[in-house]
């Protein structure tokens, strides 16, 4: 055994497994680029036969919500501004209501006071001409029943002579 042998050969067996051990972490690295170009190659294939890219999809999205959002604003403060008007009429209708109540109530209550003052006028006509009645059927029972025709037609007689008299004094005029 020579040395020189001996040592060349434990030497060969160590190159032969390093160029093993050394070959494999190439492979695995060519591997991982090999995959990471497909990858690669895939994505930009992709991206050129949609024709967009993800970030202009996105901005694109985004401008959509923007309008979105900006023509449902505008829709609010429409309606907004509509139910404000239509609560300014409600509000103006009430108002007015109230105003013809309030001329209601004054005529009513008025109608009331002047309803009030003829009744108590009424019965103050019925009493006074109660008090007539009696009077005149006292004064037509104390009175003698025969000098109350001959009154009458004592008076009769003096309006007849009156009235032809006069009718005489026309006649000659």
């Amino acid at each position: 055994m020579n040395p020189l042998t001996r040592e060349t050969k434990p030497s060969t067996q160590r190159s032969g497994a390093f160029a093993s051990k050394g070959s494999q972490p190439i492979a695995l690295a060519a591997a991982a680029l090999l995959v990471l170009i497909v990858g690669v190659a895939a994505v930009v294939v992709t991206r050129a036969y949609t024709g967009a890219s993800p970030e202009v999809d996105h901005a694109a999205t985004a401008r959509q919500l923007q309008a979105r959002t900006a023509r449902a604003s505008e829709q609010l403060v429409e309606k907004t501004k509509g139910l404000e008007a239509t609560q300014q009429e409600s509000v103006d209708q009430l108002q007015m209501l109230q105003e013809q109540l309030q001329t209601i109530k004054h005529l009513l209550a008025t109608q009331q006071a002047d309803t009030k003052r003829l009744s108590d006028q009424v019965t103050a006509l019925t009493a006074s001409v109660d008090g007539l009645r009696q009077s005149y059927a006292s004064a037509q029972t104390s009175e003698p029943a025969s000098p109350a025709p001959t009154r009458n037609h004592s008076l009769r007689t003096r309006a007849q002579a009156g009235g032809s008299a006069h009718h005489h004094r026309r006649g000659r005029s």
